[in-house]
């Protein structure tokens, strides 16, 4: 079964880093676009950020632009996002996701997109 597992997350003191991986368990998944959403209690999934594998366009949410990164390694089936800078308010389960759909790029800001899902890792940024 194909699947998607996160790794990576824990608890960081506000302005640390953390590293989140996430594994794709079947080779097809290289040719899908990756999304990283977030959540967190009593609130909506939020987009946090994409990278299609055609031409490996990348998008990110407002709230995360200049600090998160992502980035995949395609030999090893694994997407990527590095936050730097993190705050209080980047609290949250986080997503990982996939997709085989390739065209406008708002889509990839909607969950509604993505068709496989991990089963989310914690981020706590509390000093």
């Amino acid at each position: 079964q194909d699947q998607l597992v996160e790794s990576g997350g824990g608890s960081v003191q506000p302005g640390g880093s953390l590293r989140l991986s996430c594994t794709a368990s079947a080779p097809t998944f290289r040719r899908y676009t990756f999304g990283w959403f977030r959540q967190a209690p009593g609130k909506e999934r939020e987009f946090v950020a994409a990278q299609t594998w055609i031409g490996d366009s990348v998008y990110y949410g407002d709230s995360v632009k200049g600090r998160f990164t992502i980035s995949r390694d395609s030999a090893r089936n694994v997407v990527f996002l590095q936050m730097n800078s993190l705050k209080r308010e980047d609290t949250a389960v986080y997503y990982c996701a996939a997709t085989t759909f390739n065209g406008d790029s708002s889509y990839y800001y909607q969950a509604r997109t993505y068709a496989f899902w991990g089963q989310g890792t914690q981020v706590t940024v509390s000093s």
